[in-house]
């Protein structure tokens, strides 16, 4: 058991130390990381997933955790970014933006060609702050981060 122990300890400090070569936000994109990963979610997916260049590629593209860090995140408004071809393979998204979207008018949506859902949040000038991809989301989870982090600009 400590032998395993060690090894782990061993695999974990090899993988902690890629985290000081932070990617790009595009770069993370296109890893399929969005810029609201969490580095203790990148640790628990370690656990799971034992492809290390995974784990690296995560811890490069995580925000440290800190107990306020990302809960004062907050935006003015918020764009949800879908291809309306794919929108089929999408009902949680369906459902909000047919039955919920209205309850957010400081949201709105946007049909882009082969485009996944993503939220692009936007900062009191409307200018893009991040990008969020919510292609597995549950309504009730797009539901949620909408209340919780995006609030008019009057309200901020």
């Amino acid at each position: 058991m400590g032998l395993i122990y060690a090894a782990l300890l061993c695999f974990l400090v090899g993988v902690y130390g890629a985290r000081a070569e932070q990617l790009s936000t595009k770069e993370c994109e296109n890893l399929g990381f969005s810029g609201l990963a969490l580095c203790s979610d990148c640790r628990t997916l370690v656990e799971y997933v034992k492809d290390q260049e995974l784990v690296s590629e995560c811890l490069s593209c995580c925000t440290e955790d800190s107990d306020d860090a990302m809960s004062k995140v907050v935006y003015s408004g918020a764009i949800l970014e879908v291809c309306m071809r794919k929108l089929v393979f999408y009902p949680e998204v369906v459902g909000f933006i047919e039955e919920e979207k209205d309850k957010f008018p400081y949201v709105k949506v946007q049909y882009a060609y082969n485009s996944p859902p993503k939220l692009i949040m936007l900062d009191d000038h409307g200018e893009h702050k991040e990008t969020i991809r919510i292609d597995n989301w549950k309504r009730e989870h797009i539901l949620q981060f909408l209340k919780e982090k995006v609030k008019p600009s009057s309200d901020i």
